[in-house]
């Protein structure tokens, strides 16, 4: 709580009119203790006794870009078969034993990582290193062709539900395959293909599992009320008997770049027309990824901002209009993403988007609009990891990009070095409006 203040206290000095130098850089410091098991698992300890609760945090290094063209989909379907039991744990009970204990449990699948996570009161913490322990170890001992099937069958439904039948779903399929060549590992998305999970084999599922489900591929947070020693004992009784894999082999790829506008047109169950313009941006944590993250709050931060001032209230022409940015390992991407008005149309929208970008590019932004930017990326990132489960997911995050969990003062430092020069030098650099991609929703017509 404490801390918690203390941002929201530099957030309103900053909106009052004092300067980032007026208020200083407050350290952040998330003390952690670190080992190794003998099988290759990283662990590191965060201590927080704030709440009786911890956290544990497993980064599996695989994620749909360790896929292959013709096998994709494997990463997420394992985010489902990880629950399906494994070799001490039925089939059901994952969940159950830990609802039991007033505990709780989530997965996610990214491109360049999968990550499990559990929550538990701080009496309870052998369970959850007892279950991610065995299914990281023996989970094929339980898997079978019928469970594979089933999952299968569920990852389909989701991709029905999650992007078939959401408004403009269909968009988050085309930006990979339309901003990424066919043989890149972002060229799909991340849940995958179902014709591909349609035509694996069982064996093909397994071989993925050996590969990259195991210790030496993975690290492992405990954030929240520990003691260090006793948790390093169990975390030894509990994941030292899991064997390690071979090395597992590092995805590379070069940056990409789009030649021309490359334009698609798709029709959906929409109402109204939807346009998004995509241009590829630097990798996660490389030099200018910052500094377009903190454009994006420069164009759409506040009602003062320009595509917000401009498009829904001066012109009144934008139903919608917003900026969001999508890092990865191997390379990012900035969206711009909008919506007409009725009686207007997305070329109105698209003429004056394209105008505010060249504006940015030939003159820079006020030291005040960075500022209110910063401070809104500074208030959600402090108040973000107040939460033992924020912190413990990004603990891991620092870890597998950096070797160093506790770069949370690093990380923010990025944002703090960016300047009104180098945002529009990286919107001359980027926001390329001869070379991007640019996919359009239209309605479906009408069964006359």
């Amino acid at each position: 709580m404490r801390k918690f203040i203390c941002s929201l206290a530099l957030t309103l000095a900053l909106s009052c009119g004092a300067t980032l130098a007026d208020v200083g850089n407050p350290e952040i410091n998330v003390p952690c203790t670190e080992f190794d098991l003998p099988n290759g698992l990283h662990v590191i300890l965060c201590e927080d006794h704030s709440l009786p609760m911890v956290e544990t945090n497993v980064w599996y290094r695989v994620g749909s870009k360790n896929e292959q063209v013709g096998r994709t989909g494997f990463a997420h379907l394992f985010e489902h078969l990880m629950f399906e039991g494994s070799g001490h744990v039925k089939k059901g009970e994952f969940d159950k034993l830990l609802e039991f204990i007033g505990g709780s449990n989530n997965a996610s699948t990214a491109n360049d990582y999968t990550n499990y996570y559990c929550t538990v009161p701080s009496c309870a913490l052998e369970l959850p290193l007892f279950l991610e322990s065995d299914r990281m170890g023996y989970l094929l001992d339980s898997m079978s062709p019928n469970i594979v099937d089933s999952q299968r069958d569920v990852v389909k439904n989701e991709f029905r539900q999650r992007i078939l039948n959401q408004p403009y779903g269909k968009v988050w399929i085309e930006i990979p395959r339309l901003l990424y060549p066919k043989d890149h590992p972002y060229n799909w998305p991340v849940i995958g293909s179902m014709e591909d999970l349609s035509a694996a084999s069982y064996e093909d599922v397994v071989n993925f599992f050996k590969t990259y489900y195991v210790p030496n591929n993975a690290s492992l947070v405990i954030a929240g009320d520990i003691d260090p020693v006793e948790t390093k004992r169990l975390v030894e009784k509990w994941f030292s008997d899991v064997k390690p894999g071979k090395e597992v082999k590092k995805v590379e790829a070069p940056p990409v770049k789009v030649e021309g506008i490359v334009k698609k047109t798709i029709t959906d169950n929409v109402v109204l027309p939807m346009r998004v313009q995509v241009w590829p941006i630097p990798a996660l944590y490389q030099e200018g990824n910052a500094d377009m993250k903190m454009l994006r709050y420069v164009l759409t931060n506040s009602y003062g901002s320009p595509f917000i001032k401009r498009l829904k209230y001066d012109e009144q022409i934008a139903q919608d209009i917003f900026c969001y940015q999508e890092d990865n390992d191997l390379g990012s991407f900035f969206f711009i993403m909008y919506t007409p008005r009725p009686g207007h149309t997305l070329d109105e929208i698209e003429t004056i988007v394209n105008e505010e970008i060249e504006k940015l590019k030939n003159k820079v932004p006020t030291q005040k609009e960075v500022d209110r930017s910063f401070n809104t990326i500074e208030y959600g990132y402090l108040h973000r990891y107040e939460f033992s489960s924020n912190k413990a997911d990004k603990l891991n995050d620092y870890y597998v990009h950096f070797g160093k969990p506790n770069s949370f003062s690093d990380d923010l430092a990025r944002y703090r070095r960016v300047t009104p020069e180098s945002i529009s030098a990286c919107a001359r650099k980027y926001l390329d409006l001869n070379n991007y991609v640019e996919i359009t929703v239209v309605p479906e017509k009408e069964d006359k």
